[in-house]
């Protein structure tokens, strides 16, 4: 969650100057929501939806994009940009790069879970278009509550999951 609210936070304040270039990233992020925002991680695989925060080749939000992204550091630039587009081609990706990532997200969960606020994986089109559409969903995340419940990823466990970082706190 706190990746998605940095996300809409940039997106906000950089909103009038994506305007003036042509770039209506809420617009892309609501229609990447609803072509792909319910699907499970297969469907949305095999839908092949371009990312909305990329614009001719680049990540509009490189320097803070989300932990599975920066998992995903491709040895071969040409087919992780023929991937980008939605091609069906299957792009190397490096194994530490996945390693770390995991880690880390372990390491953020288990910390908002200790906190008392909502954790889990969300689907970030979906969760990054109900934070940008509701004014006082960072306000709800804080206060515990999860504004982002439609987002969840359906094939992430969360009881399974929180069991872990359970077991792995008492370790």
């Amino acid at each position: 969650a706190p990746e998605i609210f940095l996300l809409a936070r940039f997106i906000s304040v950089n909103a009038a100057a994506f305007r003036e270039r042509g770039i209506m990233l809420g617009k892309r992020i609501a229609d990447a929501d609803q072509a792909v925002g319910g699907l499970s991680e297969e469907q949305r695989l095999t839908a092949q939806h371009a990312c909305p925060l990329i614009e001719g080749e680049l990540c509009l939000a490189y320097k803070i994009r989300p932990l599975a992204c920066r998992g995903h550091a491709a040895f071969d630039k040409a087919l992780c940009l023929a991937a980008v587009r939605g091609e069906a081609v299957e792009a190397p990706i490096s194994t530490p790069h996945l390693v770390v990532r995991s880690l880390v997200q372990n390491a953020l969960m288990a910390a908002l879970r200790r906190a008392g606020l909502a954790w889990g994986l969300y689907e970030l089109n979906r969760a990054l278009n109900c934070a940008l559409s509701a004014p006082n969903a960072l306000e709800q995340w804080i206060s515990g509550e999860d504004p982002m419940t439609n987002a969840r990823i359906p094939d992430f466990d969360l009881i399974e999951a929180a069991a872990i970082l359970d077991a792995a706190s008492t370790a």
